[in-house]
């Protein structure tokens, strides 16, 4: 799983600490903005079910759904999570296990 850090503005609210990635056993982007306390889940968290974002930009336009801009997103961290999703996919332990709910 790939994390990169982001920056993500939403209605006079910056998060200068946000996540984004690519998690490769869920086979989906993912970000996560606005944790208000370090043992508290953020407040978006996209990205928590099996190929919910198989791209980049179906990621981005959620974010932008939901009143939020992802700033500073480097070219770097783009090709990263790119080459990252464009690895075989591979069925997760769960899903092997026949854990999950589909």
């Amino acid at each position: 799983m790939s994390r990169h850090a982001v920056t993500v503005q939403s209605r006079g609210a910056i998060d200068d600490r946000a996540v984004i990635g690519y998690d490769a056993p869920m086979r989906t982007y993912f970000l996560q903005a606005f944790r208000r306390k370090a043992e508290e889940c953020p407040e978006i968290w996209l990205g928590m079910r099996f190929d919910e974002f198989p791209t980049l930009s179906s990621l981005i336009e959620a974010a932008r759904s939901k009143d939020c801009a992802v700033v500073g997103l480097s070219g770097r961290s783009i090709r990263d999570m790119v080459a990252e999703a464009s690895a075989p996919p591979t069925r997760s332990l769960a899903e092997r296990a026949r854990l999950t709910l589909r």
